[in-house]
């Protein structure tokens, strides 16, 4: 059930680059930190490589890409290894799509409390504990 934002600069183009980063980093967050692709939302945004700074310098003068991706997740269900190697295989996805990246390229698994973050109107504490008591799904949204 994350929420996954994506901002990527690079020199690449395509008309399907945005939805090849949107299934690849979905894909990872399945495959790693075990979130249901089916209730997972991704925003892909591209910012021009000219305007993106790192090291003091912009990406299109270094020849070079980078992203800023923002994972919410609910806070303690994965764990650290989980995330690290989220990270790393993130990483190397993304460079396979956008190009080589600057070492200042950012992953951030936000942790957020079940009782604050939820989705269709429902946290996922109360969607949890509704499992927990084996109510059916369909009646957990009331």
């Amino acid at each position: 059930m994350p929420l996954i934002t994506i901002v990527y600069a690079s020199q690449r183009r395509s008309l399907s680059l945005k939805r090849e980063i949107a299934e690849a980093v979905t894909a990872l967050t399945a495959q790693i930190l075990r979130k249901d692709p089916k209730v997972t939302a991704v925003i892909v945004s591209e910012a021009d490589a000219a305007d993106w700074f790192a090291g003091g310098a912009s990406l299109a003068e270094q020849g070079l890409a980078s992203y800023w991706i923002d994972v919410h997740v609910s806070e303690g269900t994965n764990t650290k290894d989980e995330k690290a190697a989220y990270l790393a295989a993130v990483f190397d996805r993304m460079a396979s799509l956008i190009g080589p990246l600057h070492p200042e390229t950012y992953l951030h698994v936000d942790e957020v409390r079940g009782d604050a973050y939820g989705f269709g109107g429902l946290t996922q504490e109360r969607r949890y504990v509704a499992a927990s008591l084996g109510v059916p799904a369909h009646q957990r949204e009331v």
